[in-house]
């Protein structure tokens, strides 16, 4: 024990954002493809801000997934989580590309 932290400090289940993530999913879906047609650059900011929010709350849900025994393929847990930090990184880089080119 380092400094007194648990390694599961948290035993909430975290199943609970499934439904969300899922109406998330639809809502960021139909804003892409908005944004396709539109070409708002307030619009493409707030996309990335939605994708920042969403894979946060996957990475929550995917590593509750994986502590409660609800992911056995380690393989595709690790590559899950990469994907989701990958996206995270591309969203904070549009972002700042944004906010510097206004």
């Amino acid at each position: 024990m380092l400094l007194g932290v648990r390694s599961h400090s948290t035993r909430k289940d975290m199943s609970f954002l499934s439904g969300m993530m899922m109406a998330g999913f639809v809502v960021l879906l139909v804003a892409v493809v908005a944004n396709l047609f539109l070409h708002i650059p307030a619009l493409s900011l707030a996309i990335s801000v939605m994708f920042i929010l969403f894979f946060s709350s996957a990475i929550s849900w995917e590593t509750s997934n994986i502590i409660h025994g609800g992911e056995a393929n380690y393989i595709r847990a690790t590559v899950s989580l990469y994907v989701s930090l990958y996206n995270i990184f591309v969203s904070l880089l549009s972002i700042f590309v944004g906010m510097r080119s206004n």
